[in-house]
């Protein structure tokens, strides 16, 4: 009876140790992974056996590394057996982890060294595809891009020094001192999105909500070589990840009202306006009411900041896709151009007539008859500046064939309008340029209803003469 309790108490004691090795972790070594199944992830250490039941029973285990204290170099990882490969792979990624003062070259040099060779080895071994990455490796790689990445940016010039804001073209931007390591980070991120083996129903676990919110928010960074990686990496991940598709523009959205009611301050809408243009070439057709929406309350409030210029060819570009992709927006466009067009900023005149034209070349006759005396009264306007270049540029719509066209077959209304205009400056306009474009567009004009043109003449002629004699 004795021996039969002791042998009792020895089972006992055997299952209580193996218990406590499987729930035990080593220090540092995060998550622990009880089942085989790399998908289940148990957090109780005190339940070891209660997750899934296995799939795939022949993939081993590989608990986390303990994490490491110094910075040392490590064998490459395409010289390390198969079977430790992982573990070694884990490692690297605590190596780049590490964070350095760049500010100071000289500090930590070989520390430096060593992280940046070893990013290296990592995108070089993601774009090769010679191994599938398990899945807690790709989670502790995105963690340790997050780490490297996510970062308060520093403040702008203006508001460091508290001087009143210049303009951002003329600005000495900031250029990060840290870009050697950061460069190869973005790469990494880079290749690993684009890569053919990427799952992404593993990899939406990682790249989630809220890392897209923190990708965006980088978008604010001087840094024009940040933003440009930024810009790809964006773009890739609105490809392959439908599922953040909506999330995505949503976000976008909220960072122009922002901008528009807000801050009047972002370094990165040039960037994100030029995602948007691929984004809105690949709209479905009929356009979704959102899409309409997006527009009206976003895109076209973005005219009225006084810095346009400098995102003004990406913002042109993707509402003139707009009018493309549904010819019935050219009506809402043009009037929310004239709506937000500049009274005393000649150079922005220059940039709404230029996109003005564009978006008349996709008008048709229906749209265009909506808006055509609107429309003319401010192109009349900009005929009589005094500042040559917008004269010219009003001018220089005529040269535009498909503008001539509507033009002629609305020439009752419209040649009134202008007439005035054009008269004027044949008269008074200081420059020689403008007052020989005058002339061949009052040509063109006569050309289209001679006997409306002579009445508007007479007309104009009665009404000069009344207010001489006032």
């Amino acid at each position: 009876m004795l021996k039969k309790i002791i042998k009792r108490s020895k089972k006992h004691s055997k299952s209580d140790s193996t218990l406590t090795e499987a729930g035990s972790r080593p220090p540092g070594s995060g998550t622990i992974v009880s089942d085989p199944n790399p998908n289940v992830v148990v957090n109780h250490a005190s339940r070891p056996g209660q997750g899934a039941p296995s799939t795939n029973s022949s993939s081993p285990v590989v608990p986390l590394p303990p994490p490491m204290t110094t910075v040392e170099p490590l064998p490459l990882l395409r010289d390390a057996p198969v079977s430790e490969r992982q573990n070694l792979f884990l490692r690297k990624l605590q190596i780049c982890c590490f964070q350095f003062d760049f500010v100071d070259v000289l500090k930590s040099a070989r520390e430096k060294e060593i992280k940046r060779q070893t990013l290296l080895e990592l995108v070089d071994f993601i774009q090769s595809g010679s191994s599938k990455i398990t899945e807690i490796c790709q989670e502790e790689m995105i963690k340790m891009v997050g780490i490297n990445i996510f970062r308060p940016l520093p403040p702008a010039s203006h508001e460091s020094t508290g001087q009143v804001a210049s303009d951002p073209e003329e600005e000495d931007h900031y250029l990060d001192p840290s870009w050697p390591h950061l460069q190869i980070v973005y790469e990494l991120l880079l290749r690993y999105v684009v890569s053919s083996a990427t799952d992404t129903k593993v990899a939406k676990k990682y790249i989630d909500h809220s890392f897209v919110l923190k990708l965006l928010d980088l978008f604010d960074s001087e840094d024009i070589r940040e933003r440009e990686f930024l810009k790809t990496i964006l773009h890739r991940i609105y490809g392959k990840f439908m599922v953040h598709r909506p999330f995505i523009r949503k976000a976008i959205n909220n960072i122009f009202y922002r901008f528009i009611y807000e801050t009047e301050r972002h370094y990165g809408i040039g960037e994100l306006l030029e995602i948007l243009g691929s984004i809105i070439n690949g709209f479905a057709v009929p356009m979704k009411e959102e899409h309409k929406l997006f527009l009206v309350r976003a895109l076209i409030p973005l005219h009225k900041l006084k810095h346009v210029a400098v995102y003004h060819q990406q913002l042109s570009y993707c509402i003139t896709q707009f009018v493309e992709k549904d010819y019935k927006l050219a009506d809402i466009v043009i009037r929310g151009l004239l709506k937000y067009w500049p009274l005393t900023n000649c150079q922005k005149e220059v940039l709404f007539l230029g996109e003005l034209e564009e978006v008349l070349e996709a008008t048709q006759s229906a749209e265009f008859q909506r808006c055509m005396v609107p429309l003319f009264r401010q192109i009349a306007r900009c005929l009589n500046s005094l500042h040559f270049q917008v004269a010219e540029r009003a001018l220089f719509l005529w040269n535009n064939e498909h503008i001539v066209s509507l033009i002629s077959l609305n020439c009752q209304v419209i040649l009134p309008v202008i007439f005035e205009a054009l008269e004027r400056n044949t008269q008074t306009h200081w420059n020689q340029a403008v007052h020989g474009l005058t002339v061949n567009v009052q040509k063109v004009l006569m050309e289209m209803d001679v006997e409306l043109f002579n009445e508007c003449q007479r007309e104009f002629a009665e009404k000069e003469a009344r207010a001489q004699e006032v």
